[in-house]
């Protein structure tokens, strides 16, 4: 099975369970009285929604190159993990929104919600099993195939877990006997809706990054020089430049050669670097390397 067909076939598992979840989430908020529940429901709706943004993005990403993209379509798939956190922080955002104004209104206005009962529970008992079990699922899948917008949806389904836990909580702790408890379902909302948002800016500041052109890792620069100045032949090297295209990396470089050197030996030299590169890197690496002759006053330059 190609890549492209295995991320869209995990993602597509995973829409189907958002799907049915997110409807039962609704329905058990509303029969079960529950603001916390209504607030995961629409968490797990962006889920839905973000699964629906990776599969056609990554679709895009799958694309060989073509006259227009001459480096193929790698970085849509970057594009996917932003969207998906900017859809995690505004659900985040949201959701802290509601249960600030809730809490206040039961604190300053004496309103007095609705006890949750065991509809909504028993919803949120449901999501923390299948959305840790979705999170595995999609992680697994990620590390396999080295894809950014499935590690980025695995985190969203790993949140809503955790949005599924203080719900919980909350939830558990409002049925108590006295009104007074009731508060705890809205608190809960607002302190899961903290953790989406630091969530979210852990998925789009690397991606962005990444966007914006950003070099790869400084250990991973140092490892890339490594592997060509090992290479027999090189004397040095000079303007190494890197950075991700999707989950390619894209190298440029100047090897330094004996000045003597035939060309159809430097010419060797530079495909055995490539060769390398792209063994160490994975075949999808793009790699320009950029031959010149090495005088004895050159320096280390």
């Amino acid at each position: 099975m190609s890549r492209t067909r295995e991320i869209y076939r995990i993602t597509l598992v995973g829409s189907v369970v958002n799907a049915l979840l997110t409807a039962f989430k609704f329905f058990a908020g509303i029969v079960g009285h529950s603001s916390a529940m209504i607030a995961d429901a629409i968490h797990s709706l962006s889920d839905f929604i973000t699964d629906v943004v990776v599969i056609l993005f990554v679709r895009i990403a799958g694309k060989p190159q073509d006259e227009n993209h001459d480096y193929g379509h790698g970085k849509y798939e970057t594009l996917a993990a932003v969207v998906v956190g900017i859809m995690l922080g505004c659900a985040g955002a949201y959701m802290l929104a509601d249960g600030v104004v809730t809490i206040v209104k039961i604190l300053a206005d004496g309103l007095v919600p609705d006890a949750p009962n065991y509809w909504a529970l028993s919803a949120a008992a449901l999501s923390i099993l299948l959305k840790e079990t979705l999170y595995r699922y999609t992680m697994a899948g990620s590390r396999r195939l080295d894809s950014q917008a499935l590690r980025a949806n695995a985190w969203h389904h790993r949140s809503d877990a955790f949005t599924s836990i203080a719900t919980l909580a909350g939830i558990a702790g409002a049925m108590l006997p006295g009104v007074h408890w009731r508060i705890l379902d809205p608190i809960a909302a607002t302190v899961v809706s903290l953790f989406i948002i630091k969530a979210a800016a852990g998925l789009i500041k690397p991606n962005l990054d990444e966007l914006l052109e950003s070099s790869l890792p400084a250990a991973e620069k140092e490892r890339i020089a490594d592997i060509i100045t090992s290479t027999p032949g090189v004397v040095r090297i000079h303007r190494l430049r890197t950075r991700r295209i999707g989950n390619a990396a894209a190298i440029e470089v100047h090897i330094k050669l004996p000045a003597d050197m035939p060309l159809a030996t430097a010419h060797d030299i530079a495909t055995e670097v490539e060769r390398r590169l792209k063994s160490e890197l994975g075949p999808a690496t793009h790699t320009a390397i950029h031959m010149e002759p090495a005088y004895p006053s050159d320096g280390k330059g």
